[in-house]
Parts: structure tokens; sequence; C-alpha cells
């Protein structure tokens, strides 16, 4: 998906963008700054790599944690929530996986939770990707979050 209209969108809204990535590391805040200009729209990335980051930088509780597991729609919510809170920007994504190799029957490799968060509302969404590979799985969970935060701005 291109960036181009994504960021023309959150421009023409006056909204910035926030990401909280896990398993993508980062991915969706590069595409979003390979745009040049992009900095009147994007304002931040969170790589919460581990789940101390994701409580520090993000707020995420432990107990979700405990109860959900990182990879959980509960946990990509409070992530995007925080992500959007702590950067005090109006749109956040974020994305929390198992990218592989490896998984279990529980959380297989593959899997990857998403929210966005908006001042009005968040909202999740699970996708299995399957195992692609890790690299495949990554890149696909940077286009889905992309195409999130441009629905979001529909």
């Amino acid at each position: 998906m291109s960036v181009a209209p994504l960021l023309a969108a959150a421009r023409a809204r006056g909204w910035r963008i926030a990401t909280a990535e896990s398993c993508t590391g980062g991915m969706v805040a590069a595409a979003l700054t390979d745009v040049a200009g992009s900095s009147d729209v994007f304002d931040r990335g969170f790589v919460t790599y581990s789940n101390a980051a994701k409580i520090a930088m993000l707020g995420v509780s432990p107990q979700a944690l405990e109860a959900y597991g990182a990879v959980s729609e509960a946990v990509a919510r409070q992530m995007a929530t925080g992500a959007r809170t702590a950067a005090g920007v109006d749109l956040a994504v974020a994305i929390t996986g198992i990218a592989g190799p490896g998984g279990s029957d529980f959380k297989p490799e593959g899997r990857v939770c998403f929210a966005i968060a908006t001042p009005e509302s968040s909202h999740t969404e699970t996708v299995e990707f399957g195992a692609l590979g890790r690299a495949e799985v990554r890149a696909a969970a940077t286009a889905h979050a992309l195409g999130m935060l441009h629905a979001a701005l529909g």
C-alpha cells in the first residue's frame, strides 16, 4: 500500500500519528517516515519488544500480560491507547504477534494482534497470517497496520 495517501488523509484531518510495535520492530514507523514531509503527521514510534517495555513505555498492565499474554487483543488495545496518550496524538496503531519461527498450539506462528486508538474509540483485530516465515509475517503485519491506519482516517 502507498503511504502517501494515508499521510495526506491525516494531514487533511489535522491528525498526528504514533505507532506501538512489537513483532514488527519499527517497520510501520519506518514505512511512514520513508515519505518526505511525513514529520508534520508522524510524531513517534514505540518499539516495545519486551513486556517490561510495554509496561514502562505504554502503560500496559502486568495483569493483562499475565491473563492474556503479550500476543492478545487486550494487550494490543492497551498498547495503542498507551501510545496515543503518551505521545499526545490523535491516532495510534499497535502490533503484537508471533513472527516466528516457532509459536505454540495456543498461539501459532503468524498470529498478529492489532489495535487502533482514536479520540473516540479503539478497535482490535487478530489476523492469522500463518507460518509464512519471519520476514513475510512482519511485512504482512506492517501492510495490514498501514491499511488499518488509512481506514481509521476514512
